[in-house]
């Protein structure tokens, strides 16, 4: 393929610290490179490498980029340059995995521009990293990895991970071109004292709104909502993101914003949250600045 990305979405949380590290290979034009980029409460980094500094195993989540390992085991980081300094390790417990594709029947759709996966919605994170002279402790933290690859990712989406007392939920909402159509596509999962709730285009989801940083989706007697409570422009920090398989876009992601969450269930509220370290991206034109 001429035109193609590949990446994974490491998350780790601590009481009063978050750190996101994005390791990624590109091919645009016949041209190879990887990257790795790694997000915090303030600050964002990215470290570009030759192509030759990427390895990766088939049907695993194991990466490696230079001396930086990436894999269902942990994180080690020896990362310099561009003016960030990361090292250090942490290690995670059992992945929690999703019972199955997250594309459901999408993920036998050739030509996607973008198919997603999960990894694990929760898991302990425990280590520590050193980020430009300060330390980042993990002692019974919370984990979460998902993965991206296809050429581009979607010219409008808006894209939401949080992880809370009980459980866990990701939720993405984008325009997705399909040939000479085009449609909103919903793929979330809500992980909830043990339970997996899945909202889905290809199971009946619909978004009920998606203005000003606020998305409600509904399926059947399902609803989850979610709603950024501050202005976009606060604690996003701008990320590379792929373009034709080129990391030339910019997107904003806030990995650790104020946001809140509510689940309805067959007419019961399950959860009704805010949350202070929620991942929140939102790249659509509409009035929320």
């Amino acid at each position: 393929m001429d035109n193609y990305f590949y990446g994974w979405y490491f998350k780790c949380q601590s009481q009063d610290k978050t750190v996101a590290v994005i390791p990624a290979f590109h091919v645009s034009q016949g041209e190879q490179s990887c990257s790795i980029q790694l997000i915090t409460d303030d600050g964002v980094w990215n470290v570009s490498f030759p192509s030759h500094s990427f390895y990766s195993r088939k049907k695993s989540i194991y990466t490696q980029i230079g001396s930086n390992i990436f894999c269902e085991r942990g994180i080690r980081l020896h990362l310099h340059g561009n003016g960030l300094s990361a090292v250090g390790s942490v290690s995670f417990g059992p992945l929690t995995p999703i019972r199955y594709d997250i594309m459901g029947p999408f993920c036998m759709v050739p030509f996607m521009e973008c198919r997603h996966s999960i990894a694990s919605m929760m898991h302990t994170v425990n280590g520590r990293l050193r980020i430009n002279e300060r330390d980042y402790l993990f002692q019974n933290g919370t984990g979460y990895i998902e993965g991206d690859r296809g050429r581009s990712f979607p010219k409008e989406y808006a894209w939401t991970q949080c992880s809370f007392d009980g459980g866990s939920l990701m939720l993405s909402v984008a325009s997705i071109p399909l040939g000479r159509l085009c449609f909103t596509g919903i793929i979330c999962i809500v992980y909830w004292q043990g339970k997996e709730y899945r909202l889905a285009t290809y199971l009946g989801a619909k978004a009920e709104k998606l203005c000003c940083g606020e998305i409600v989706i509904r399926q059947g007697s399902t609803v989850l909502a979610a709603r950024l409570l501050e202005k976009k422009a606060k604690g996003m920090q701008p990320l590379h993101a792929p373009a034709s398989g080129a990391m030339t876009r910019t997107i904003h992601e806030g990995a650790a914003c104020r946001a809140a969450y509510s689940f309805e269930h067959n007419g019961v509220t399950l959860f009704s949250l805010r949350n202070v370290t929620a991942g929140f991206e939102y790249e659509y034109p509409d009035s929320f600045l």
